[in-house]
């Protein structure tokens, strides 16, 4: 079932894969569906990635809208193979959906699109995060042992280009913060800076004006301090970055 013959092709693959993708939602999105492509062979698979990153709300991926449906029906249960493969870190098979009692009612939901096999892989990703590749099939018994070992493989592969897309995702989502939290602090800056002039006060005595008019009005800081600018009819204040 699976084409894994040349294991350096898929890497190159997954390589531009990644290299084309301008975020990692997109690289996920495209790698479902080059991975249900892949494992599949001749055979018609449904592919779904579930990413957990701490801090981060999970991410599902899907090759197309069957598997998409299938995971947020997983999703909706809080179990499945795709997600005990992701919390035990170990292979997930469910040959034959009808006799299935893991998870009796996500099985019976499946049942009802057509769908009779499912095979979870964990992808490692050290630390960083937990996911896991989910593959659906309309026919029962749909990955023998060989199919599984190839699947296995193929994920393998697949982990060393998630990892280094999660990786840059984390950088630049650094980046991303840090511009915020700077464009935040000037607003505030600025809003201090108007407090200080009307009330004739320190600059600490001006923040603590501030921040009790903001838990008062029950809004964040940064919000209040946009407003107090705008008042005096400034716009909004801007951080200028180099580049």
């Amino acid at each position: 079932m699976v084409q894994a013959q040349v294991e350096q092709s898929v890497g190159e693959k997954l390589q531009d894969l990644l290299l084309n993708s301008g975020d990692i939602t997109a690289f996920l999105d495209g790698l479902t569906a080059f991975s249900a492509r892949y494992v599949a062979g001749s055979t018609k698979l449904y592919c779904g990635i579930t990413l957990e990153r701490r801090k981060r709300t999970a991410t599902v991926a899907s090759s197309d809208e069957e598997a998409r449906r299938m995971d947020e029906i997983q999703l909706g249960f809080d179990d499945g193979p795709c997600l005990q493969a992701l919390r035990t870190h170990s292979v997930v098979s469910a040959p034959d959906l009808r006799y299935e009692q893991r998870w009796p009612e996500y099985a019976t939901a499946v049942l009802e699109h057509g769908l009779h096999s499912i095979l979870a892989i964990p992808l490692e990703l050290d630390d960083i995060a937990g996911a896991a590749l989910n593959l659906y099939a309309r026919d029962t018994n749909g990955f023998d042992d060989r199919a599984v070992d190839d699947a296995k493989a193929y994920a393998a592969e697949m982990s060393k280009a998630l990892r280094l897309a999660i990786r840059l995702a984390k950088l630049t989502e650094v980046a991303e913060d840090r511009e915020a939290a700077m464009e935040s602090r000037t607003a505030i800056d600025i809003a201090i800076g108007i407090v200080m002039g009307q009330n004739r006060c320190t600059q600490s005595e001006a923040f603590e004006i501030l921040r009790r008019a903001s838990s008062n009005r029950n809004i964040k800081l940064r919000i209040l301090a946009d407003e107090l600018v705008a008042s005096i009819g400034r716009s909004t204040p801007e951080t200028v970055f180099e580049e």
